[in-house]
């Protein structure tokens, strides 16, 4: 339990937080609703973004300065005067949500309750950069979201709180985005409450199970078309709405990457992979077919596959790439 002199008058934590992404920023907002002395904001430093490369602050940037609050962005946490200026915060705890630099030891000892993860996957299953993606990746039923204790190890650290969340049949990555981000928002406050008062212990994470959630490679949203349907689905759904799942083609003499949105895995009479059986587009795969349902060309908005097809016939018989 915390002194009362480690606590606001309010009876409120004295927080530092951590976080990059869009998914954090739903942490932020109720860390703040909910009365806590946020002393400083953490996140990564502004980046070229967009055609013209000027530099963009990130969503947790952008939203810390509407609320009024510290941002820094130290390009590095190993620099020993921004670890000095961490540890003159004299924060309760910190809470660290999708941050993207790791917090080396000094960092990590600092609060008197210690560094706090939001989670988003049931721990020890998909430690690392991309459990949301994954889990939809290898059709899992279920996950949710961890709150962890962290230490120096990846997402290895002894357990707090978990939810879990279902993963409905035709979840995306954006809308478990947002269902998760909502479900940690929750979750750390329960967290934080628990562990000031001292009602909440942190437990070991199980041995078995482990999993890992390596970071989404560039050519892993080419739709290869010898996979099983089924297969292909989950990653347009996985993908989904980025970087989007994707194929090339063909267009004049050359090709053209198109995004697949949605899609659906039919059964079809089978045909060599990638090759277009009707005029729905429905593509043969190494199982199955695979049925495009909302595309999106470079510089377009998404269309539903008929009004794409108006306007870019492609016959059955072709062979895509």
């Amino acid at each position: 339990m915390l002194s009362s002199g480690a606590m606001s008058a309010a009876g409120k934590l004295r927080l530092a937080f951590f976080g990059t992404p869009d998914f954090s920023v739903a942490a932020l907002r109720a860390l703040r609703g909910a009365g806590h002395d946020i002393a400083r904001v953490y996140t990564q430093p502004p980046r070229p973004a967009g055609r013209g490369q000027s530099e963009r602050q990130s969503p947790v940037h952008r939203a810390a300065l509407a609320m009024g609050l510290e941002v820094a962005h130290p390009p590095t946490l190993k620099d020993a005067g921004v670890q000095r200026a961490f540890a003159a915060l004299k924060a309760d705890a910190a809470v660290v949500v999708a941050y993207g630099l790791i917090l080396p030891k000094p960092v990590l000892d600092a609060p008197l309750l210690g560094c706090l993860n939001i989670h988003a996957s049931l721990l020890p299953r998909w430690r690392g950069a991309a459990p949301i993606q994954r889990a939809i990746l290898e059709g899992d039923r279920e996950t949710g979201v961890t709150i962890m204790c962290m230490d120096e190890g990846l997402d290895t650290g002894p357990m707090l709180l978990s939810e879990s969340a279902p993963v409905a049949a035709d979840e995306t990555a954006g809308t478990l985005h947002d269902k998760l981000a909502a479900l940690g928002a929750k979750l750390i406050l329960r967290a934080l409450d628990g562990l000031a008062a001292g009602a909440l212990k942190p437990r070991p994470q199980p041995k078995t199970g482990v999993t890992y959630a390596a970071k989404i490679g560039k050519d892993e949203a080419r739709l290869n078309w010898r996979l099983d349907a089924a297969v292909l689905e989950r990653r347009v759904r996985g993908f989904a709405p980025q970087p989007g799942a994707w194929f090339e083609l063909p267009s004049g003499n050359d090709t053209e990457r198109v995004r697949v949105l949605r899609a659906a895995a039919v059964e079809t009479a089978q045909g060599m992979p990638g090759m277009v059986r009707d005029n729905l587009l429905t593509i043969a795969c190494g199982r199955g077919a695979l049925r495009p349902l909302v595309l999106h060309r470079a510089g377009r908005a998404p269309m539903p596959t008929d009004a794409f097809l108006r306007g870019f016939k492609i016959k059955p018989g072709t062979v895509l790439p």
